[in-house]
C-alpha cells in the first residue's frame, strides 16, 4: 500500500554538490573582483586590478571546489 512506504534518505545529492561548486566560483569571483575594484579606485589603475582580482577569485573558487568536493 502507498501509506507504508518510507521516504528515501540520501547523504548528498549531485545537485547539492553542483550548487555548492557554482556558489564557490561565483562568490570567489565576486569577492576578489570587488577587492580588485577597491585597489583600482585607490591606485587609479584603470581596471587591471579588477581583472586580476576576478582571475584570482576564479582560481580560488576552482581550488575550493577541487579541495572540498573532489575525490
Amino acid at each position: 500500500m502507498a501509506g507504508n512506504q518510507t521516504p528515501k534518505q540520501s547523504g548528498s545529492s549531485g545537485a547539492n554538490e553542483g550548487w555548492a561548486a557554482v556558489g564557490y566560483l561565483i562568490s570567489g569571483i565576486a569577492v576578489w573582483g570587488f577587492v580588485g575594484w577597491l585597489v583600482d579606485e585607490w591606485l587609479n589603475a584603470g581596471g587591471i586590478a579588477t581583472a586580476i582580482g576576478c582571475v584570482l577569485g576564479a582560481a580560488g573558487g576552482i581550488y575550493l571546489v577541487v579541495k572540498r568536493l573532489g575525490a
